[in-house]
């Protein structure tokens, strides 16, 4: 223990550490507080469009049901139904893809793509630089304070004219790099993760949040002290030690990924969504020109429990109106399930980059216990089409046995039910990293024993 506190004392007596350690636990502390203010944003945003849609919803149904009853088609086509994707305890640590996409989505009993899609709006000049949120401070600053505190671990001991004297007692001087190295990660770790401790503690996070997140920054640390440590052993000054690490800096955590996304993109490109709303308009609009027994016929093929009701008879019908906006679906269906595939494919792509690439492996890590990831996304349009699916159902009965809408049945219509946060930890990604860092640590502390 003296000895480790004459190290800390050591290092403390460093203006450049005593610096770096500061400005990385402010840097991590800015993190969390716009990361809870963002999530604070999007929780009052929900709020407030909860309480609109509640108005909203109210004047519309009065006035559709002022009479007592109404036709289902009309309450239908008016009445529209709220839902929305509140986000995690741990979204504040990567805001992902949440910038990006819709977190409420109010769906009528139209063809469900055109409404779901439409609303793909993204701006990718101000999507590119993504959220200053801990995920960011983590992959990308920290570890330039680690190049800051670990560049000249081995050099300036010989500048000082006594690594010779280290060396000459190899278990004193392992020890002693050691105890450096797990000091200044220590420190590091500290900066870094006290700020997320508080973040978590404010939002409720849990032990479990804060550990699982702990867990990946831990590792993600080591990697690069372990790095740096095989760095600082080799290089013979430190200018020239801080060059590499700094290269090494650069190529894994900008460079390489991005040629990686670029293949990606070039492996398994994706439409825009927008185009699936606009085919799917498209079908519905031209519904108007078939004859009906043919809407009906691509209708009855996915609910032949209606097909033996009476048929249509005039110019409009709202079962017939509704039949057209299903059989619209039911035609870019198979182009919805390849835009999902696609994405995912990327995604999955993704991944398996990040089984070689720390930076990329912890930002799929993050992501992922957050919530905040592809999957997610896909996770709240399974539910908004679960929803639409029940009301389709609810609506079925009095649309094609004609049957009025009153009060009564208002009171009965299905409510979106909000899905549980589905962060995890992904164990495969969690070992990949593991065993990369682990591995480079054990390198840079062996590399230490004899350095050049």
């Amino acid at each position: 223990m003296k000895t480790l506190i004459i190290e800390l004392r050591q290092v403390l007596h460093s203006r450049l550490a005593v610096g770096a350690v500061l400005l990385l636990a402010g840097l991590a502390a800015l993190s969390v507080w716009t990361g809870l203010q963002a999530v604070g944003q999007q929780r009052a945003a929900l709020e407030r469009i909860a309480a609109s849609h509640a108005q909203d919803h109210a004047a519309i149904a009065a006035k559709q049901l002022k009479g007592g009853a109404a036709e289902a088609g009309s309450v239908g086509y008016y009445l529209p139904h709220l839902t929305v994707n509140p986000p995690s305890a741990l979204a504040f640590v990567a805001i992902g893809q949440r910038d990006l996409q819709p977190q409420a989505l109010r769906v009528r009993l139209l063809g469900l793509h055109s409404q779901m899609y439409e609303s793909e709006a993204i701006n990718p000049e101000l999507a590119m630089p993504g959220r200053f949120d801990f995920a960011f401070v983590l992959v990308f600053l920290a570890p330039l304070f680690v190049i800051a505190l670990m560049h000249d671990l081995v050099t300036s001991e010989r500048e000082a004219g006594r690594l010779r004297l280290l060396a000459s007692l190899p278990a004193g001087a392992a020890n002693t790099w050691r105890r450096r190295v797990g000091l200044r990660f220590g420190l590091l770790w500290l900066a870094a993760l006290l700020p997320v401790a508080v973040g978590a503690l404010a939002a409720g996070a849990g032990v479990a949040g804060f550990g699982a997140i702990a867990l990946v920054a831990t590792l993600y640390l080591a990697f690069w002290f372990g790095l740096a440590s095989w760095v600082a052993a080799r290089a013979h000054t430190s200018s020239s030690s801080a060059a590499i690490l700094l290269a090494c800096l650069v190529g894994l955590t900008m460079i390489l990924p991005t040629l990686a996304d670029a293949a990606i993109a070039r492996l398994a490109p994706v439409s825009k969504g927008v185009e699936l709303a606009l085919a799917q308009r498209q079908a519905v609009h031209s519904g108007w020109d078939i004859p009906k027994p043919e809407t009906f016929a691509k209708f009855f093929q996915t609910h032949p429990e209606w097909k033996d009701t009476a048929p249509v008879e005039g110019r409009f019908h709202w079962k017939w109106y509704y039949a057209m906006h299903q059989a619209g679906d039911q035609a870019v269906a198979q182009d919805v399930a390849q835009y999902r595939a696609s994405m995912q494919s990327r995604e999955d792509w993704t991944a398996r980059v990040g089984l070689l690439l720390a930076s990329v492996n912890v930002q799929v890590l993050l992501h992922r216990l957050a919530d905040t990831d592809l999957a997610a996304q896909l996770a709240y349009q399974d539910r908004i089409a679960a929803y639409h699916t029940e009301l389709r159902k609810f609506f079925y009965p009095y649309l094609f046995e004609e049957r009025p809408f009153t009060q009564a049945d208002l009171a009965r219509l299905p409510r979106y039910a909000v899905g549980a946060a589905g962060g995890e930890l992904a164990s495969g990604q969690l070992l990949a990293l593991a065993v990369l860092a682990l591995t480079l640590l054990r390198a840079g502390l062996r590399q230490l024993r004899r350095p050049a």
